[in-house]
This record gives C-alpha cells, sequence and structure tokens, in this order.
C-alpha cells in the first residue's frame, strides 16, 4: 500500500491526537437537483486545504492485546470498548437498539483529542445493532431527526476528560508500560464486554450482566455449568464480590464479538495521485483485489445513472488506498465522502447539539470495507452499509453527563 502503514508504538498525548477532517470527493457531474436536495455548496470541487486533511484509517493486528487497554488511549475496532471514563458508562436504553430491544454491539471508537482544557482526552464511541433489518429501519428513523425520540439501531458517544482527572496520569502512557490507570472501572456484562453489568447471576452471585438477554444467552451457552461450580468453590456473600472491573484483558463469553484491530492513521495527501501499481499492497492485510471486488459488488444493486456515476467516482477516489475503513475530517465545512448520490442529508437534517443546542459538524465516516475485516457474510441479510457518517457537536460542549450521545447518518448502497 502506497505510504505504508505506521508502526505500532504508543506516542505521546500530542502525537496520538487526529486533527485533521474530512472532505468531499469532486465525485458529481452536474447532478440532477430533482432526484435529491441537497446544499448548494455540496456541488461545489472540494479546495485543496480539505483533501489534504483528510486522514485515513486502516486497520491492523495488535501486536499485543494489551495495547488496547484504555490507559494507552487506543483508537479500535471490534473486540470490547476501551472506555474512556471506565465508571460513568452510558445507561438506560442507550445501550439498546430502539428497534428491536437488543443490546448493541461496539463497532469502533476514534481517539481524537481536541486543543481544549476540557477534551484533552476525547473518544467517539460507535455502537450498532447487528440485524440488517433494524438498520434499513434506522435508515428511514433518521429522517425524524426533528422529533424528539427518533428509533435507532446505531448510536454514538462522545466522552471527553482534561488531562488532570482522577482515572488517568497526567503524563503520556510509556511504551510497553504494565502500570495500570488509577482507578478500576465498572464492572462490565460477561457476556458482551461492553456495558455496564446491572444484573447478577442468581445462582452464582458473580457473573453480571449488561441485561436478561445476555443473561439468558450465557446460560444457554455454557454458564450453567461453571455457575455450579462457582456456587460449590465459593460461597461467597454480594457484599464481598468486587463491583469494579481493573484494567486487565477482559474476557467475554460471547462469540459473536468482531474481530478485535487497532486503527493507524495515514494522511490521505501522502497516497500518490495516480493508481497504485500492483506492488503497493505487497504488505497489505488482504488482496486489494479482494476489497475492490467486495466494493464493486454494491454497484450491481444501483439503478440509477446519479448513483452509479457517485459510486464510481468515490471507488476511483478509494481506489489509491482500497483498504481504509475509516475517513476522518474536522475542519470547518468538511462533508463526507458520499458512495451515492440518494440518501444524503441536507443541512436541515442534521439536528442541533442534545445539550447545547448548537450545531453538529461532521466528524468522521465508517467505509464498508470493514464489514470485510469483520468477516461479515455477504447474504442477502447480513449487513451492510455504503458508509456511516459521524456528526458531533462543534464545539465538543461540556455537558454533565460523561457519554454524549451525538449523531449518526447512515447511507445504504
Amino acid at each position: 500500500m502506497a505510504g505504508g502503514l505506521k508502526d505500532d508504538d504508543t506516542e505521546e498525548f500530542k502525537g496520538l491526537r487526529i486533527t485533521s477532517l474530512d472532505d468531499e470527493s469532486d465525485e458529481e457531474e452536474e447532478q440532477n437537483e430533482q432526484d435529491i436536495v441537497i446544499d448548494e455548496d455540496d456541488e461545489e470541487e472540494e479546495d485543496e486545504e480539505a483533501r489534504n486533511s483528510v486522514v485515513l484509517g486502516f486497520v491492523k493486528k495488535p501486536k499485543t492485546a494489551r495495547s488496547l487497554l484504555r490507559h494507552f488511549f487506543p483508537s479500535k475496532a471490534g473486540g470490547v470498548p476501551a472506555w474512556l471514563d471506565p465508571e460513568n458508562l452510558p445507561s438506560g436504553r442507550s445501550c439498546f437498539c430502539d428497534i428491536c430491544d437488543e443490546p448493541l454491539q461496539f463497532v469502533l471508537q476514534v481517539y481524537a483529542p481536541e486543543e481544549k482544557q476540557s477534551a484533552f482526552h476525547r473518544t467517539l464511541f460507535v455502537f450498532m445493532c447487528t440485524s440488517m433489518v433494524c438498520l434499513r429501519r434506522d435508515q428511514h428513523e433518521q429522517w425524524k431527526c426533528h422529533q424528539d425520540k427518533p428509533s435507532r439501531s446505531v448510536k454514538v458517544f462522545r466522552c471527553q476528560l482534561p488531562r488532570d482527572n482522577p482515572f488517568y496520569s497526567s503524563e503520556p502512557p510509556k511504551k510497553d508500560s504494565i502500570d495500570p490507570p488509577l482507578k478500576a472501572g465498572a464492572a462490565l456484562c460477561n457476556w458482551c464486554g461492553s456495558w455496564k453489568g446491572i444484573k447478577r447471576c442468581t445462582g452464582c452471585r458473580r457473573a453480571l450482566y449488561c441485561s436478561e438477554k445476555h443473561w439468558v444467552k450465557h446460560s444457554r451457552t455454557g454458564h450453567e455449568h461453571d455457575c455450579q461450580r462457582l456456587r460449590i468453590n465459593s460461597q461467597l456473600a454480594d457484599s464481598s464480590s468486587d463491583e469494579t472491573t481493573p484494567a486487565v484483558l477482559l474476557k467475554v463469553a460471547s462469540n459473536n464479538v468482531w474481530p478485535e484491530y487497532k486503527i493507524i492513521q495515514e494522511s490521505e495527501s501522502s497516497y500518490e495521485t495516480d493508481m497504485p501499481d500492483d506492488t503497493v499492497c505487497s504488505n497489505s492485510l488482504v488482496s486489494s483485489n479482494r476489497t475492490d471486488d467486495a466494493l464493486m459488488s454494491i454497484a450491481e444493486n444501483f439503478e440509477g445513472d446519479d448513483d452509479r456515476k457517485s459510486w464510481a467516482s468515490f471507488h476511483e477516489r478509494i481506489a489509491l488506498a482500497p483498504e481504509q475503513v475509516l475517513r476522518y475530517c474536522r475542519i470547518p465545512g468538511a462533508k463526507p465522502l458520499w458512495p451515492v448520490s440518494s440518501g444524503r442529508p441536507s443541512k436541515a437534517d442534521i439536528p442541533k447539539c442534545s445539550y447545547c443546542a448548537g450545531p453538529l459538524c461532521f466528524e468522521f465516516q465508517i467505509m464498508p470495507q470493514l464489514l470485510f475485516f469483520f468477516d461479515v457474510k455477504n447474504d442477502v441479510d447480513s449487513l451492510d452499509w455504503a458508509t456511516i457518517a459521524v456528526y458531533t457537536c462543534e464545539a465538543s460542549c461540556d455537558a454533565s453527563v460523561a457519554y454524549k450521545e451525538e449523531f449518526a447518518w447512515v447511507q445504504l448502497s
């Protein structure tokens, strides 16, 4: 791959910051305004500053799983979240798909601090329901952004902390350090490893779950044996069970958690403007032909010429780095690189911040290539998307709640 992939080393806080933003491609050629209502500036050719500000995210297997623990402030995909604030996790309905009521599954997190005292550490977390039925429903619900509570199956949370906080040292983490963070976190669900454990197994009194559904799933897949062993070997009272989880690798019972990767970053401007030759991807995780095939198969579903033209331009843009799973850009006026012309939001479709009523701005988008690395099958009912664009509070406002829910726009192919 042109430009190569960055190494695994943990950098100082400043080096960890993602400070670029995403852009829109020069994809549209006299798009039919009657087919889609978009902003006039969407038709303008993107400027050089925007193009040069895009940071691409790629996934790679970490050298050690420990490097993705929360006190190293990772950007990561799959596995379980490395919560920034480990105690005050999202709760209630925030943890569930609003459509089917299943607990949401962790997709990825992006460490993206701001030049703001209260956001010295800042991480964005993306969760979603794994049901394609719910995702299709979600796509319709997102147009209801001006209603009080649209039902969503994709949710984004923003958490930020000042440099001096009760959870981490004010000094950057040392490479290969085995020192734990200052405080342990809330005990997590033994099944999914993502959400706070609020329900205790009535048998062993040790296993904790985020919901009764995950308790039932664990019981049906082998916990009954462990539960009996724990009851016999340790007659522990409720008060003796520790309600915190230290920063150690959490063993998750579920087999449905997506494979875990570290997200590394590379400036899009570091790639050549010409199409790469056959030797570029010699060190890639997968063959570029396989990722190209996966992308182009989506185009078979398009019926309109506008979508085909848009997709061709989108594919040409990302072909320089076909394994990109994320595009990050947070400069003023940044826009996603839309794969298709239909299903794009106008400015009026993006809601205001739920906490300060200020504007939301585009920050990053998740590419469909991530599904390939998650080993999602290409079946009729398998999870699929063209892109997921994430919009966050432009001011990164400070609200009392630790995890502030932001806005995701789903575009299906």
